[in-house]
């Protein structure tokens, strides 16, 4: 079956939403997902806030990376990868690959000076994807957060 890439459109926000779900339980903190359908559409698509593209086979969302613009005051315009997820399913068939090269070349088109994601130090299987990236995963920075 055929797996195409595409920019994310409204009527993608619930499946959208529900890959977030399965993010969270995925990274085992369900309960911190505040956020809620409505409010990313929203966020999207009328105040855009962020971008996504999603993956989608047979008419199914299968997958989804959310990215927006980020800066630094060292280089410059930055994209910044949110999240990125394919369902269990659909993973080690390329999927997550497909994705990742989309969100790559958007931010080359874009002429971004660097693009930065987090990944959980636990999550071996996608540290392994971000080395085959020839990603540098820095552990040397400790994340600063706050919640309002």
């Amino acid at each position: 079956m055929i797996t195409t890439i595409r920019k994310a459109e409204r009527s993608d926000v619930a499946a959208i939403f529900a890959l977030i779900q399965e993010l969270a339980l995925y990274e085992k903190a369900p309960e911190q997902v505040t956020n809620n359908a409505e409010q990313l559409a929203i966020d999207l698509f009328d105040k855009h806030l962020c971008e996504a593209i999603v993956a989608e086979k047979q008419s199914q969302v299968i997958g989804f990376a959310l990215y927006y613009t980020s800066y630094s005051t060292w280089k410059g315009a930055c994209l910044y990868l949110e999240d990125f997820y394919v369902i269990e399913s659909e993973r080690q068939n390329g999927i997550g690959q497909l994705l990742f090269n989309q969100v790559l070349q958007i931010a080359k088109e874009r002429k971004v000076q660097r693009m930065d994601w987090q990944v959980l130090e636990w999550n071996e299987p996608a540290i392994r994807f971000y080395e085959k990236q020839k990603a540098i995963l820095d552990p040397e920075w400790l994340n600063g957060r706050l919640f309002f």
